[in-house]
């Protein structure tokens, strides 16, 4: 009976000690939401949050409105800006709105006041997206944005304008220009975590002027990763995309809400049996994080 009593309190203390370390996980890092992530979750179309939608009118100032998607489930939530490119319409970048949120993100997919507008322009909506949500959308919505951890995004003119609007925002948490599109250069200044999405057969933004000269002029010091899809066009954002939804999910986890659970896929295991060189032509990063 001794015996037997010494394993019973011995498997109460392992209990015990394996209950106060996940209380302790979740005490370091409040932000962390929903179950382990896989490669099978972060593949699919759609993550483990059920979301709701909500129109944004044109008539709003800063920016021409857009569609706000938010998990369904009550709770604080990391924001994110998305803006098209050059001629395009929120329309052309839904799928990866949608998709973040999923994985309990509140997203808004933006229209530009013109869709001509250049990237200074499309930096200055962006932000002005974010204090819409933060300060002036539904009382639904505004219960679940968390206005200390906000992101921008984008494709094309819209990835220039992500570049910029982290370039001036350096409180943002993190930035990911897709196929970005810019006159300038250099952002050396840049301070939020940044992955740029580089396509190799961009005929629009070629990588060679674009999306690598951007990542290269990226401070060496800043968390920061460039992926460059295999084969892929300058329209590659446009249209549901593993790679990009897997990477930018995984990016935002990590940047926006402190989950180093998401570390394997960006530079990790993970991330090393996914990466072959029939999905990415060139990966670079800042790896580890």
């Amino acid at each position: 009976m001794k015996t037997i009593d010494r394993w019973q309190r011995r498997c109460a203390v392992g209990l015990g000690l394996l209950l106060l370390a996940a209380a302790a996980q979740a005490q370091t890092n409040p932000f962390q939401k929903g179950p382990d992530p896989t490669s099978a979750i972060l593949n699919a179309t759609a993550g483990p949050f059920a979301v709701a939608t909500a129109s944004v009118s044109s008539a709003v100032s800063g920016f021409g409105g857009g569609t706000i998607y938010y998990p369904t489930t009550a709770g604080s939530y990391a924001t994110i800006a998305i803006c098209p490119g050059f001629t395009a319409t929120q329309s052309s970048i839904a799928w990866i709105g949608r998709r973040l949120a999923t994985h309990g993100f509140v997203v808004m997919t933006i229209n530009t006041n013109s869709t001509f507008d250049q990237p200074p322009s499309r930096a200055t909506q962006l932000m002005a997206a974010l204090r819409y949500l933060t300060n002036s959308s539904s009382s639904t919505v505004r219960s679940r944005v968390d206005a200390n951890r906000l992101g921008v995004a984008g494709h094309s003119m819209g990835g220039g304008g992500t570049l910029m609007a982290s370039r001036d925002n350096p409180t943002l948490k993190a930035g990911i220009p897709m196929t970005p599109w810019s006159s300038t250069k250099s952002f050396s200044t840049v301070r939020v975590p940044t992955i740029v999405i580089g396509a190799e057969n961009d005929s629009v933004a070629p990588v060679s002027s674009h999306s690598i000269p951007f990542y290269t002029s990226l401070p060496v010091s800043l968390d920061k990763a460039y992926a460059e899809l295999n084969g892929a066009s300058h329209f590659a954002p446009n249209s549901t995309n593993t790679p990009i939804g897997r990477y930018a999910v995984s990016w935002a986890k990590r940047f926006m809400d402190n989950d180093t659970r998401y570390d394997t896929f960006l530079c990790g295991s993970a991330h090393t049996a996914f990466a072959t060189p029939t999905v990415f032509s060139d990966y670079r990063s800042t790896c580890p994080y």
